[in-house]
């Protein structure tokens, strides 16, 4: 007698949202898409900032965010009920600011308070940690979010 065959493959995108690999995703992506780029284009800057102010704050932002939603395994009533786009936006938005409020902060504050040199880095913070910020929280709200409605039917 033969198995029983599957009717259909398994769903692979049906797994639960487990933080810790959001993390490192969160990291490694934008880091090696960041440093290849500054490799394939000579600016050891892109490359040095790749691995530290993109790859860290997106790692930071995927971590805080997650957590946020997740909140122990019971996200809140309004962040399951959200459209999945408006939540993504809203949060990644949200993300950006703060982001850039850092980097604007960190850029300026740092040359003038402690004995850390103006540099090329510091110039780069206004730009990378709000988009670091933002696409980080938007990709893991719409991860979360899509295992929610998952779990939901």
């Amino acid at each position: 007698m033969s198995p029983p065959r599957r009717t259909s493959p398994p769903d692979p995108a049906a797994r639960p949202f487990a933080l810790r690999k959001e993390v490192a995703v969160a990291y490694l992506a934008p880091a090696l898409t960041a440093g290849l780029g500054g490799l394939l284009t000579g600016r050891p800057e892109l490359t040095t900032a790749a691995v530290t102010s993109i790859g860290a704050t997106s790692a930071l932002v995927a971590c805080a965010v997650g957590a946020w939603l997740h909140r122990g395994g019971r996200p809140r009533r309004w962040t399951r009920s959200a459209p999945r786009l408006a939540l993504a936006l809203g949060l990644a938005a949200a993300a950006a600011a703060t982001g850039g409020l850092a980097g604007w902060f960190a850029s300026a504050w740092l040359p003038s308070h402690t004995p850390v040199p103006a540099s090329g880095w510091l110039r780069r913070l206004p730009i990378d940690l709000p988009l670091s910020a933002a696409l980080a929280a938007a990709v893991v709200t719409w991860r979360w979010r899509g295992t929610t409605s998952r779990q939901q039917r």
